[in-house]
C-alpha cells in the first residue's frame, strides 16, 4: 500500500475525511470531513488568518455570497476562459482531462500534440481519441423559479453559476473597503471560503476535487511598485508555510510559470510545488494580476475602480498580488509531512507528528483502570481541569493502555496524560510524549 492509500486508509479509521455521500456510494470529487477532519481543517485555515489578516493593520476581510451576478464571471474572463483540454476515449467513451494523463504537455495542449505522445486509455488501453475540446469547469445554476417547459429565453436570463474562486469576490468588494475603511496602500483584502469546480477527471484523494475551500488574498498595491510587494508576499508564504504550518521546506519548490501556461489575467504567476506522496502537485499560487480585475469591473459595471491617494490627491486603478491555497491541498501537505511509521520495542506504530498549534487534541485523559471508580473520579477532574484550560482535550477509557496510545498516536495527540493509583496517593500523573513515546511524572497542579 502506498503512502498516500496510508493516509488515505487513516483518515477514515480515524474521522478525518469520508468519501462524500459514502452511505449512497458516493459521488466522485466530494468529500466529507470528519469530527476530527474539521478542527484540523479549522485550525489550518485560522492560522492563515490570524497570520495574514490579524497580525497586519493593512489586512481586511470579507465574506462574499457564493452565487453571484453572471456579470461577475463575464467580466472576469471566466465563461470565456476558464476551461481544461477534454478528451474523450471513442472505444469506452471515458473522458479525461489531457494534460494529466500525457506526459510532458501543457493546458493549451493540441489535439495534434496529444495524440503524438501516443497516450492509452487508462479504462480500456485503447488508442482511440477524439479531439481536444475545451471544457468549462463552472456549475451552472438557475436562481429563481425555472419551469421544465420555459422558453430558452426565460430560462438563459435565469443562469448563475456557483464561483470557481473566492477572488471576484474580493473585486467586486474592493470599491466598498476603499469606501467605507480608505486604507492606504498598500492593503490586502483576504476571503475564505468554498469554491466550486466542475473537475473532468477527479484524482488523488482530495488534490483535485470539485468542491474545495480556498484562503486568497488580493493585495492592492500602487503599480510601480508590485515587483517588492511580489517578493514580499513570496517570503510571506515561505514563512506560513514552513514557520506557522510547519511544512518541510525541503519539499517546497517555485516553478515559475510559463506566459502560456499562466491564467489569462496574470502577467506573472509562481506555482509553490509540494511533494506528496502521489508525486509534485502544486500546493498553492502567488500570481501578479495588474489591473486587470478592477479595469474589468469598472467596463463591465460603469462605476469607477480608481484609488485616490490621500496625500498627492493622484488618482488610479491599483495593481494586485494574488496569493491563492486550497485548504484542502494544505490539509493533505500538512498530513504528508506529519504521517509516519516507526517501530517502538519491535512493534509498529503509525503516528502523525502533528505540530500542536494544530493537532485536534492537545492532551487526552485516561484513567489506568476503568473499573475502578476511584480513578475514574480523579481523571474526571483531569479531564475537566485541562479542558478549561485548553479546550481542545480528549477522554479516552476504552481497550488498554497501549492500544489508547497508538489511537492517539494516530490521532496525533500530543500528549497523553493517564491517573493511576500512584494519583491518588501524590497527585501526580503519568504523562507520555507522542513524539519520544517517553513518560515523565508530573503535578497535575503543573499541566
Amino acid at each position: 500500500m502506498s503512502k498516500l492509500e496510508e493516509i488515505v486508509s487513516l483518515c477514515k479509521r480515524r474521522g478525518f475525511i469520508f468519501p462524500g455521500s459514502d452511505i449512497y456510494g458516493g459521488m466522485a470529487g466530494t468529500w466529507d470531513f470528519g469530527p476530527l477532519g474539521v478542527d484540523l481543517k479549522k485550525k489550518i485555515m485560522d492560522e492563515w488568518w490570524k497570520f495574514f489578516v490579524e497580525n497586519h493593520d493593512n489586512m481586511y476581510g470579507v465574506d462574499a455570497a457564493i452565487i453571484m451576478n453572471p456579470r461577475t464571471w463575464a467580466a472576469s474572463g471566466h465563461i470565456a476562459t476558464f476551461a481544461d483540454p477534454l478528451v474523450e476515449c471513442k472505444e469506452c467513451k471515458s473522458r479525461f482531462r489531457a494534460d494529466k494523463i500525457a506526459d510532458n504537455i501543457s493546458e493549451s495542449v493540441t489535439t495534434e500534440e496529444f495524440l503524438a505522445t501516443r497516450t492509452k486509455c487508462p479504462i480500456c488501453g485503447k488508442e482511440n481519441w477524439g479531439p481536444i475540446r475545451k471544457f468549462n469547469m463552472m456549475f451552472r445554476t438557475h436562481v429563481g423559479a425555472v419551469l421544465p417547459d420555459d422558453d430558452e429565453t426565460t430560462v438563459e436570463k435565469n443562469v448563475a453559476y456557483l464561483r470557481p474562486e473566492t477572488a471576484q469576490g474580493i473585486f467586486t468588494n474592493y470599491k466598498n473597503i476603499v469606501d467605507t475603511i480608505y486604507p492606504d496602500l498598500p492593503f490586502g483584502i483576504a476571503q475564505q471560503g468554498k469554491a466550486f469546480r466542475n473537475e473532468i477527471s477527479p484524482r488523488d484523494f482530495i488534490l483535485r476535487d470539485r468542491e474545495c475551500s480556498q484562503m486568497e488574498i488580493e493585495y492592492f498595491v500602487r503599480p510601480d511598485t508590485w515587483e517588492e510587494n511580489f517578493e514580499y508576499m513570496r517570503k510571506m508564504q515561505h514563512e506560513f508555510l514552513e514557520n506557522i504550518i510547519g511544512l518541510n521546506s525541503e519539499n517546497i519548490h517555485e516553478f515559475e510559470v510559463p506566459a502560456e501556461d499562466r491564467a489569462h489575467y496574470s502577467k506573472r504567476t509562481i506555482d509553490f510545488m509540494f511533494d506528496y506522496p502521489n508525486g509534485e502537485e502544486e500546493l498553492m499560487g502567488l500570481a501578479y494580476r495588474t489591473d486587470f480585475d478592477l479595469s474589468n469591473i469598472e467596463h463591465e459595471s460603469g462605476k469607477s475602480m480608481a484609488y485616490r491617494d490621500k496625500n498627492t490627491g493622484e488618482t488610479f486603478i491599483p495593481h494586485v498580488i494574488e496569493p491563492s491555497i486550497g485548504v484542502e491541498r494544505l490539509f493533505l501537505a500538512v498530513l504528508s509531512t506529519a504521517y509516519a511509521e516507526e517501530e517502538i520495542n519491535g512493534d509498529k506504530r503509525v503516528v502523525l507528528k502533528l505540530p500542536e498549534n494544530l493537532a485536534p487534541y492537545k492532551f487526552c485523559v485516561s484513567p489506568l483502570l476503568k473499573n475502578k471508580p476511584e480513578l475514574v473520579e480523579k481523571a474526571k477532574s483531569v479531564y475537566s481541569q485541562l479542558r478549561n484550560k485548553y479546550g481542545n482535550v480528549t477522554w479516552d477509557d476504552s481497550g488498554n493502555i497501549g492500544k489508547r496510545y497508538r489511537k492517539q498516536d494516530e490521532i496525533g495527540t500530543p500528549k497523553c496524560v493517564v491517573i493511576d493509583f500512584d494519583t491518588l496517593e501524590d497527585d501526580t500523573v503519568t504523562i507520555r510524549d507522542r513524539d519520544t513515546t517517553e513518560q515523565i511524572r508530573a503535578k497535575t497542579s503543573d499541566l
